[in-house]
């Protein structure tokens, strides 16, 4: 130990630059994590190049319809409720003593599955015509056919299974129910959390399918042209994916390589520890 004190006092000089050396190492080290780290804002911030009370208009008009395999619920009510019950099988009763009407209070409203040629099979009409119809167009065609039997009947028309599934880098993956039948890619998107901060933003898909074929749509978040996006309304069905950005891609490719770097700098400080007290 005394000749080491002998040859540090003995090259006081060389010693010096090898701690300097040591420090630029470092500090090279530190400067790059801060760098790879860092994200640029443009990659970040949604709807650039949108001004302060712009208003954007979308072509887009958006009316969900009916597809084979959805689930839609169908509930016909009239002034005399006693004739309505044929059309809603299930959830209304006549008393035979009493003669008083008895609605269920826990049975659903009457389901109806559209089938592979966007059929269903409805109480006393028979077989309906509902695929490619949208909510509004499938009561307007039941009232008319209703007038046969109920005066001033209303009808009530819901999609049971509108259901999207969103998948990738966002906070909370998965599949997710919608309760009405509209919903935006934006509005998606809050439901799963956001996209977390190595989602890339500028190449969102949507895979949407149209007659019987998956069409993928792509949709950059970052751009206010998002709003004119034929995707910007989500359908039944639609699926979202999310890809990771440049930096995750490569992480995944070298998960050793953060503890490798972290081992690295620890010894290299352990060094400059050593050196710093044996000067």
């Amino acid at each position: 130990m005394k000749i080491n004190n002998k040859i540090l006092k003995k090259h006081p000089n060389e010693m010096s630059v090898y701690h300097r050396w040591l420090l630029k190492i470092i500090y090279c080290i530190v400067l790059v994590l801060f760098i790879v780290s860092c994200k640029a804002p443009k990659d970040i911030v949604y709807f650039q190049e949108s001004e302060n009370l712009e208003q954007i208009t979308s072509g887009n008009r958006f009316i969900a319809t009916y597809k084979p395999h959805d689930i839609i619920s169908i509930k016909v009510s009239a002034p005399d409720a006693a004739i309505a019950i044929p059309f809603n099988a299930g959830t209304t009763s006549l008393n035979s003593e009493s003669g008083a009407l008895t609605t269920s209070t826990t049975a659903p409203r009457p389901s109806y599955l559209i089938d592979d040629n966007g059929m269903i099979e409805f109480p006393v009409l028979g077989e309906l015509k509902i695929g490619g119809l949208s909510s509004a167009e499938v009561k307007d065609m039941i009232k008319e056919k209703l007038t046969e039997y109920i005066n001033d009947p209303i009808v009530s028309v819901r999609l049971e299974n509108f259901k999207i599934t969103i998948l990738g880098e966002v906070q909370n993956p998965g599949p997710f129910t919608v309760n009405n039948e509209r919903i935006t890619l934006i509005e998606a998107l809050g439901l799963a959390g956001d996209l977390g901060i190595q989602g890339k933003r500028t190449n969102i898909t949507v895979i949407r399918e149209e007659n019987n074929t998956q069409v993928i749509h792509k949709v950059d978040l970052t751009s206010k042209d998002v709003f004119s996006s034929p995707v910007y309304y989500l359908s039944q069905n639609d699926v979202v994916y999310v890809e990771p950005n440049a930096s995750k891609a490569k992480s995944s490719k070298n998960s050793n390589w953060p503890r490798v770097l972290t081992s690295v700098t620890s010894v290299l400080g352990i060094i400059i520890s050593v050196i710093a007290i044996t000067q």
